[in-house]
């Protein structure tokens, strides 16, 4: 029984650290570009764009469809490195805590 109440201590702790990275987590911010810096996105911890910038030079009618692309293009940059971090992030907080291979924080 000693094994099991070590776990649940070590399970409320990594709860604790969990709450704690979901916190930071939250407040990361990842910025992404496209087009050569023409168009740069944005985001919050949560993967929602919070600033979208876009060199004037783009908004000729005829580039309607290499603008779009470009946005698109800079968000998934922007959530690429929203997610490397967060996955560092995650990392930190797992270690020491024995999880089943493949296992991956949160559920």
């Amino acid at each position: 029984m000693k094994n099991f109440s070590d776990m649940m201590k070590q399970a409320a702790g990594l709860q604790k650290k969990m709450e704690e990275i979901q916190t930071q987590m939250a407040g990361l911010e990842a910025s992404g570009s496209a087009g050569a810096g023409l168009v740069s996105v944005t985001l919050n911890g949560k993967g929602y764009a919070s600033k979208v910038s876009i060199d004037p030079k783009l908004f000729a009618e005829d580039e309607k469809e290499v603008l779009e692309d470009l946005v698109t293009a800079a968000i998934n940059d922007a959530k690429a490195k929203l997610e490397e971090k967060s996955a560092e992030q995650m990392k930190s907080l797992t270690e020491g805590f024995p999880l089943p291979p493949g296992m991956k924080l949160p559920f």
